[in-house]
């Protein structure tokens, strides 16, 4: 049987661990590289941080782990100095010291640096978590201290109490007994997640409920399903003994001939309740759970209680050889419960066309069947009632009559239950179906009501079942079918160009999850044919999140309109990697969900999340923009988009708007992609011979390009000029700095070209 699998592929769910294990506790922390050969760069920043010290989140994204834009007069020297060998020696280090906030203020900090390491053991990542403690410092604290964790001592306890909750929460060692009191072994436990692809945690006795063996059992819980739905209602109508005849052994033998399937039926179901205890389930992110406890819970609060119903062992009253009567056969009837689990499985069935004619078959059948039940019931009540205007012209004397095995003495004798049943089952059908041959017609006014219900179901049934079957499957289906067309051509298309099981294991995954985020909606089809007014309105509620960057903010109501239309979505697996080092970049992404890090050379240079919004500035004309580092996905990310081209044209159309971008965009850029590349090559026609300006002379004009242009790499060639020129050497100077230069703007080494 189908079902939605889930998100399978392994994510590296660092940064949401990090943050739900910070929520509700002060969240102010950084991110550094311990990698990093530069300081150790600032990787990722809280929103407590920024709230705590007035720095905006692109602003930090620039600094280092020293945190020295967070240094005044009164920072001490001291902690400042420790803090470098701290992260020089990626060790643990806990410390009070004063910080300034960006407005000029101070406050005290209670500062904790933690190294996370990778599945290596190998340290990648600082973790530093900043916890306000102005007001209680002065009373508890009179002169700032420091404290290194391997050193102990009571004042160490009474720091950790006070300033580690933060990454107390990364652990579940502590209990809700006291808020600033920790178990002894809080320190002998791992403390902080690994950067790393999170394994899957489960027990080796979960079913997973995609499997075929999961499947299987489901097939086999749908024939016992019907089953019930069969024997159930037989059992309640035509093996239930009349208080008239309490020892008659035609019914006690009928109600005994199915005990032993019935009894395997109720181990089944039993069975089918511990299995649910252990099979994992997609929860609401999409994600499987895997988790005992979780199971449990979201089981005992969806289906147990029906399935703990249905059950119920009535049968092994047999066993006891207690007496069974009517009411037992009628509390056996809440087993039908299990019908409404069918329901919920329907959509599994419902990609095979012939299960779900089979299906529909079946349900009428059994509609027929309980009808036959019925209307049996309708013609025992008749006979018992002794009524001398209806006891001799019911359905089942006329039965008795014709097969010369009538009724006396009110209800003994008449036909076997067999030949009841299926004249009942010929009856019912027969209505059902708007046939209606008459040799088993309804007389009395009971019966008369009956078959009135059962031609008005039948109408309605015969309607929907036989007369628009296509019409059902391709109106209910018709996505379903769509998804399974288009799977059939990617996989068409996989084995006729003979793609690798791994290009071809990302093709799937990303096809199908992608298929689940938007049910194969194209969003861009279907808003086609609206009003060019509606489809922006449209547009601007979709793309909402984006817009509202403070990239935007002095955008005019117009001109967001104009960007929604070309703002454009994404998807990103883990481990996919949407840009690559050296790719022309050609779109601003901004990250709707999910997490990405910027690698280079294998080192992290960010890590973005929710919010962040990653690309370039804007290229000039005739100018193309290279990536300096690749952007991979950890996990499954919802990304807009939109290109540079669209963004020049929409710009193009408002000018006012497009000086102010051009200046913003350098400070909202979460991370700046835009490759560290300048060459400059000054040629005899640009640069005079050295005898012309003398030797100080070049020396000075050197100096002043390496203080304006400020390039991370300088390299200086000297050239012999022809001899129909001066025969003086000419100077090639090859520069790699943060912008690209055209060569008209060497004339003017002021421009804001290289600035």
């Amino acid at each position: 049987m189908p079902v939605m699998k889930g998100l399978l592929a392994p994510q590296n769910t660092f940064l949401d661990t990090i943050a739900k294990r910070f929520d509700g506790t002060h969240s102010n922390f950084l991110l550094g590289n311990a990698q990093g050969s530069r300081g150790y760069p600032i990787v990722y920043c809280s929103d407590g941080f920024c709230e705590l010290t007035g720095f905006a989140r692109t602003e930090v994204m620039k600094k280092t782990c020293t945190c020295q834009f967070l240094h005044g007069q009164e920072t001490s020297e001291r902690v400042t100095q420790q803090v470098e060998k701290t992260l020089e020696g990626q060790r643990e280090f806990q410390t009070e010291v004063r910080y300034y906030r960006k407005n000029g203020t101070t406050f005290w900090c209670l500062l904790d640096i933690v190294p996370i390491k990778n599945e290596k053991g190998e340290v990648v990542l600082f973790l530093l978590s900043f916890k306000n403690i102005t007001d209680s410092y002065g009373k508890s604290h009179p002169e700032d201290g420091t404290h290194n964790r391997k050193s102990g001592g009571t004042h160490l306890s009474q720091a950790r109490e006070r300033g580690r909750s933060v990454l107390y929460h990364l652990t579940c060692q502590f209990t809700n007994r006291s808020k600033r009191k920790l178990p002894n072994n809080v320190f002998s436990q791992p403390t902080l997640p690994e950067y790393k692809v999170a394994s899957v945690q489960k027990s080796r006795f979960i079913l997973l409920h995609y499997s075929m063996c999961k499947a299987l059992w489901d097939w086999l819980i749908l024939l016992a399903t019907f089953y019930v739905a069969v024997t159930v209602p037989y059992n309640v109508c035509f093996s239930t003994p009349d208080d008239s005849e309490p020892d008659n052994p035609d019914c006690d033998s009928a109600s005994r001939t199915t005990i032993v399937s019935d009894i395997a039926v109720e181990m089944l179901f039993i069975l089918d309740i511990v299995l649910n205890f252990r099979t994992t389930y997609v929860g609401p992110a999409g994600q499987v759970v895997y988790d005992a406890r979780s199971i449990c819970l979201h089981y005992c609060t969806t289906w147990f209680v029906l399935d703990l119903i249905a059950a119920l062992p009535f049968d092994l009253l047999y066993l006891f050889n207690i007496s069974v009567t009517s009411l037992v056969h009628l509390l056996k009837t809440v087993r039908l419960l299990r019908l409404l689990r069918l329901l919920q499985k329907l959509d599994g069935y419902s990609q095979y066309s012939a299960v779900v004619l089979t299906l529909l078959m079946s349900v009428f059948a059994l509609l027929a069947h309980w009808l036959a039940c019925v209307w049996y019931v309708i013609g025992r009540k008749e006979l018992a009632s002794n009524d001398p205007l209806t006891w001799d012209i019911g359905w089942l004397q006329e039965l008795g009559k014709r097969l010369e095995t009538p009724y006396t003495n009110g209800t003994v004798g008449g036909p076997s239950l067999r030949s009841a049943y299926i004249a009942s089952l010929y009856f019912t059908l027969s209505s059902l179906t708007s046939v209606g041959f008459g040799n088993v017609c309804a007389n009395t006014d009971a019966e008369k009501i009956f078959s009135i219900c059962t031609m008005l179901i039948g109408a309605l049934m015969h309607a929907v079942v036989f007369g628009n079957v296509t019409a059902i499957i391709q109106r209910m289906y018709s996505r379903r079918s769509l998804y399974h067309t288009r799977m059939k051509d990617l996989k068409d298309f996989i084995r006729v160009h003979r793609l690798p099981q791994q290009l071809k294991q990302r093709m799937l995954e990303y096809f199908q999850t992608t298929w689940s985020v938007n049910n194969g909606i194209n969003a861009n089809e279907l808003l086609h044919d609206f009003p060019d007014e509606l489809r922006a309105d449209i547009a601007m509620h979709l793309n909402k999140d984006i817009l509202q960057l403070p990239l935007f903010a002095s955008a005019s109501r117009g001109c967001l309109r104009s960007l929604s239309l070309h703002i454009k979505t994404s998807f990103c697996a883990p481990g996919e990697y949407l840009i690559r080092h050296g790719d022309a970049l050609h779109a601003q992404h901004f990250v709707c969900s999910g997490s990405l890090e910027v690698l280079k050379d294998g080192m992290v240079l960010a890590i973005l999340g929710k919010g962040d919004l990653i690309g370039a500035d804007l290229p000039g004309k005739d100018q193309v923009i290279k990536a300096n580092a690749d952007v991979k996905a950890l996990t499954y990310c919802d990304l807009q988009y939109i290109s540079v081209r669209a963004l020049q044209e929409v710009l193009e159309l408002y000018p006012e708007y497009g000086s102010r971008f051009n200046e913003d965009i350098h400070h909202n850029l979460t991370y700046n992609l835009r490759e560290v590349k300048c060459h400059m090559q000054i040629t005899s026609e640009t640069v005079w011979p050295i005898s012309v300006f003398g030797v100080a002379e070049f020396y000075i004009f050197v100096t002043y390009i390496l203080m304006t242009i400020k390039p991370l790499s300088f390299q200086l060639t000297f050239l012999h000029c022809s001899a129909t020129l001066h025969k003086l050497p000419i100077i090639s100077v090859t520069l790699n700095c943060g912008r690209v230069c055209e060569p008209h703007q060497m004339a003017d080494s002021n421009s804001s070209g290289c600035a």
